[in-house]
C-alpha cells in the first residue's frame, strides 16, 4: 500500500474519473494504456493504485476507481486497468438492457410509457453485481485513498465518501458495494439507493438516501483537490510537507467520459416550449441531467485549469476529454455492442489527439502547442509517477 502514505516533500498524485455510465469505456481505454506504460517501467505487477495518493471517481468513475483500489484476497488491486473494458462489455448490457426494436408491440408500448413514471432501469443487476464482487469490503480497506461523491436526496446535500474520512468515525465507513450503487443512481435512469451504516462500538447508526454524485460533482477533480487542502488545514500528518494552495506540489490526471457539444442537440427555440416532462425526458435523452452533468464537469475543468495556470505549472494537470461525441455515443445507457466498440475506438483515437486545454476566455478546448498528443503526455506522466514511487520506496 505504498500510495496510501504520501511521500514527504513530494508531489501529491491524483487520478480523477468523471461520471458517464457506459461511457466509462473511454477512460477505461486510457487507463489501460497508462498502466501498460507503468508496467513497461516497473514490471508486469505494477498497478494504477500503486502510483496515486488519491483516486476520485463519480458514478461510473466511482465504479472504475473502486475496481482499481479495492483489494483482492492477496491484498492487491481487484482489477488491472486492462480488465475494465471487458467488465463493461460483459455487464453494461445487463445493467442497461436495451429495448428490442422488434418483438411484442404492446409490451414495447408499456415499456416506453413506464419511463415516465419510474426509472428506466430497475437497478437490480448492478446491486447484485456489486454485492457479489465486493462483498463486505468497506472504503477503509482500499489500497489508496478513494474519494467518491454522492448526493443525499433526503438531506439535499452532497455526501463525499473517502478513505481518510473513516478516521473521523465508523459511520462513514460504508460498504463499497453500497457507495458504488449510490453514486451511480442517475435520476430517471436508476433508482435511488438507501442503506444504513452502524458503529459496532457505540451502536450509533447513520442512514443514507443517495442518488448519482454527478448532480454535485460529475467531474470530481475539484473534490479531490479540496480534500487535499482540507487535510492540510486539519494538520493531517500525511500532508505536512504540502503548502496550502500550491499546485506545484500536485500531479493531477483527470479523465472525462466524452460530451456531445458539437452536435448542438438542444436549442432555445425548442427548449422554450418544454414543460417538466420534456426537460426530464426528451427524444431518448434527459436534457436536465445532461445540462447538470456537462455544466458541472466543465466548470470544474475551468477552475482547476486556472488554479494550475496561475502557478505557471499547467503541465502538472492533464485533462483528457472528447467533446465531439455523436448523440448516440453520448448516451449514458447505450449499451449495444456496436456503441461500446465505438466508445473503445473513441478512447484509442483520443490517445492520438493533441493535448488540449480549456481556453480560460472562451471555455472551449484548444490544442496546446508543444505538448504533443495525449499518448505522449501519458508516457511523460507515467515516467513521473514511476520516478516518484521509486524515490518513495528508497526513502522508506
Amino acid at each position: 500500500m505504498i500510495a496510501r502514505t504520501i511521500a514527504k516533500g513530494k508531489k501529491i498524485t491524483v487520478l480523477s474519473i468523471d461520471g458517464g455510465g457506459v461511457k466509462g469505456i473511454i477512460p477505461g481505454t486510457i487507463l489501460a494504456f497508462l498502466e501498460s506504460r507503468l508496467q513497461d517501467l516497473d514490471g508486469p505487477n505494477a498497478r494504477t493504485a500503486d502510483y496515486f495518493d488519491i483516486v476520485a471517481g463519480t458514478s461510473t468513475g466511482g465504479l472504475i476507481g473502486t475496481m482499481l483500489t479495492a483489494p483482492n484476497k492477496d491484498g492487491r488491486p481487484m482489477y488491472a486497468a486492462k480488465d475494465i473494458n471487458n467488465f463493461y462489455f460483459e455487464h453494461c448490457p445487463k445493467i442497461f438492457p436495451q429495448l428490442s426494436r422488434g418483438g411484442n408491440f404492446p409490451r414495447s408500448i408499456i415499456s416506453s410509457l413506464s419511463k415516465w413514471v419510474r426509472p428506466m432501469y430497475d437497478g437490480k443487476y448492478i446491486r447484485s453485481l456489486t454485492k457479489e464482487i465486493l462483498e463486505d469490503i468497506t472504503i477503509k480497506d482500499t489500497l489508496t485513498n478513494l474519494i467518491i461523491p454522492t448526493f443525499d436526496i433526503k438531506r439535499l446535500q452532497p455526501v463525499i465518501f473517502s478513505s481518510n474520512d473513516v478516521k473521523k468515525g465508523a459511520l462513514k465507513n460504508a460498504r463499497l458495494a453500497d457507495i458504488c450503487v449510490g453514486t451511480s443512481a442517475a435520476p430517471t435512469y436508476l433508482p435511488a439507493h438507501h442503506f444504513v451504516t452502524k458503529d459496532s462500538t457505540t451502536g450509533d447508526t447513520c442512514s443514507f438516501d443517495l442518488i448519482d454524485g454527478g448532480v454535485a460533482a460529475n467531474n470530481p477533480t475539484l473534490v479531490a483537490i479540496s480534500h487535499i487542502l482540507n487535510e492540510i488545514l486539519k494538520h493531517n500528518a500525511e500532508f505536512d510537507d504540502i503548502k496550502p494552495i500550491d499546485s506545484r506540489q500536485m500531479l493531477v490526471l483527470s479523465l472525462g467520459t466524452g460530451e456531445a457539444k458539437r452536435a448542438m442537440y438542444y436549442c432555445a427555440r425548442n427548449a422554450s416550449k418544454w414543460g417538466r416532462l420534456k426537460w426530464a425526458y426528451n427524444g431518448g435523452r434527459a436534457p436536465m441531467l445532461d445540462v447538470f452533468l456537462d455544466a458541472s464537469s466543465d466548470m470544474v475543468d475551468f477552475h482547476v485549469s486556472a488554479f494550475f495556470q496561475s502557478s505557471n505549472c499547467k503541465a502538472n494537470y492533464l485533462r483528457i476529454q472528447d467533446d465531439t461525441l455523436s448523440i448516440d455515443a453520448a448516451k449514458v445507457d447505450n449499451s449495444t455492442e456496436e456503441n461500446m466498440k465505438r466508445l473503445e475506438e473513441i478512447g484509442m483515437k483520443l490517445l492520438k489527439e493533441a493535448v488540449s486545454r480549456v481556453d480560460l476566455d472562451t471555455g472551449r478546448f484548444r490544442k496546446s502547442d508543444g505538448e504533443g498528443n495525449n499518448e505522449e503526455a501519458l508516457v511523460r506522466f507515467a515516467k513521473q509517477l514511476s520516478d516518484r514511487r521509486k524515490l518513495h520506496i528508497l526513502g522508506e
